[in-house]
């Protein structure tokens, strides 16, 4: 699994969906509500797609493309929407990625939490 990344959640400006990847169908209906609402919100303000992913190490990041031709993608917004998500979810997002650690690479939750 050395590189691999295993994709959350995502939302497309472009096809107007929200993909919730099926691994996680586990995860409180609450939770999947709020991942929806920030990932639709976040391509409606700056546009393009979002993708929510886990690096083999389980941290979340964000990962955000627009088709080439696209004059209204806002890139700028887009790596200043990241940041204020990160500061205004990071308990939530922290709590994903010990969700990810524990469920899906096994790892211990009490030596986790000592990080």
């Amino acid at each position: 699994m050395a590189g691999d990344t295993v994709v959350l959640c995502g939302s497309s400006s472009y096809e107007k969906l929200f993909y919730m990847n099926p691994e996680f169908d586990n995860l409180p209906q609450e939770v999947k509500d709020q991942l929806k609402i920030m990932c639709v919100i976040f391509t409606e303000k700056v546009g393009g797609r979002l993708m929510l992913q886990f690096d083999e190490e389980g941290n979340l990041e964000f990962s955000v493309s627009s088709n080439e031709a696209d004059g209204l993608f806002d890139e700028i917004g887009s790596g200043l929407e990241i940041k204020k998500l990160q500061n205004e979810q990071r308990e939530f997002l922290e709590s994903l990625e010990l969700y990810y650690k524990v469920f899906f690479l096994h790892m211990d939750a009490d030596d986790l939490e000592k990080e």
